[in-house]
């Protein structure tokens, strides 16, 4: 079975990776990892963060295929959320959903 994770970001961020093996967002640089999502904390996180915003995706990654750590750490909210410690590489994306 195949442990997916969520990513949520813009399609103007995506096409910035468009010819590259790997996806960062800015968090990365900003506080040293990407924030993801289990599938049952999406919509929240889209409520909470994105009400505002259009042309978003949502990247379906396989957890097992990341190149970069993953982990699993306590938010504000005390929920545990899939934390990426490293670019995604693009072969574990197995999905760009329109949302």
């Amino acid at each position: 079975m195949t442990d997916l994770i969520y990513h949520i970001t813009t399609v103007d961020w995506w096409n910035r990776f468009s010819n590259e093996n790997q996806y960062r967002s800015p968090t990365l640089s900003e506080e040293g990892f990407i924030h993801c999502s289990k599938q049952e904390q999406v919509d929240g996180v889209l409520k909470r963060y994105y009400t505002n915003d259009k042309d978003l995706l949502l990247l379906h990654i396989d957890s097992s295929q990341l190149t970069a750590l993953l982990k699993f750490e306590l938010a504000t909210n005390k929920e545990l959320f899939p934390h990426v410690y490293g670019a995604i590489n693009k072969s574990a994306i197995i999905r760009v959903e329109s949302i």
